[in-house]
């Protein structure tokens, strides 16, 4: 499905990332795997060259657009081009009350899951067009439609990655790059792997499981294949929409 297309994805390190840019490499892509540890980005990129895929690493801060400018260079120049964008990035929430929030705390997490995502598509957008278009695919999160208690900061930014990435996707008839979301549900990542051996947790994840109504929390390969789907050319008249990947978790 996305057969010698150069594929950048960012938090690649793990989680999410790590999954999609294996996923990616196996339909064909090239990836340059990019996140800001660096020798967990380089596991990946040897993970992806185990599974027969091609792949590059490089460690990235998101939040610096210095740091973005160089790896949108980095993919032309090792690749001749750019296709596709995974922009995976992200932090969590500090599980503080709005009342609770220092202004760095808000800052953190603003500058790695909005701004960041904004400099990602700014640069990526510029190189596709040059070479006659392509496709982003942004995450964001089921807390990008609802609220969640203690959360207030990561709410915020993931219901601004949903709008600019609908913004993004209303320029595509000029600059021919499709912008699309994924929304994860709870998925099971080394966090919150972390979380669910935590008995003062049990509550919280039977709740949230219930929310889950096929019945279980996500796999960081669920959102991989959704997102090589939307990165694929079968996606192509897909655009600005932000797709719920969670389990039914916002259906209820």
């Amino acid at each position: 499905m996305l057969k010698d297309k150069v594929i950048i994805v960012t938090g690649a390190g793990s989680g999410i990332g790590r999954a999609a840019s294996i996923i990616f490499a196996r339909a064909g892509a090239k990836v340059l795997a990019t996140d800001y540890n660096e020798a967990a980005v380089q596991e990946t990129a040897a993970l992806v060259g185990k599974a027969g895929g091609t792949a590059k690493a490089m460690q990235v801060d998101v939040s610096k657009e210095a740091d973005v400018i160089a790896m949108v260079d980095f993919a032309v120049k090792s690749f001749g081009r750019l296709d596709g964008a995974f922009n995976n990035a992200g932090v969590p929430m500090h599980g503080k009350r709005v009342d609770e929030l220092s202004e760095g705390e808000w800052d953190r997490v603003l500058d790695i899951n909005l701004k960041g995502v904004f400099f990602c598509m700014k640069y990526e957008t510029l190189a596709m067009s040059k070479s006659g278009g392509g496709a982003i695919v942004n995450t964001a999160s089921a807390n990008g439609l609802v609220g969640n208690p203690n959360s207030v900061e990561y709410i915020a930014s993931k219901h601004g990655v949903v709008g600019i990435t609908r913004g993004a996707a209303c320029d595509a008839a000029v600059t021919k790059v499709r912008v699309n979301a994924v929304l994860p549900g709870v998925i099971k990542t080394a966090m919150v792997n972390d979380l669910l051996v935590n008995p003062e947790m049990k509550d919280f994840f039977d709740t949230t499981l219930a929310r889950h109504t096929v019945g279980r929390l996500g796999e960081p390969e669920d959102i991989g294949y959704a997102a090589k789907w939307l990165l694929s050319d079968e996606a192509s008249f897909m655009n600005g929409a932000a797709v719920c990947v969670d389990g039914g978790y916002t259906a209820r």
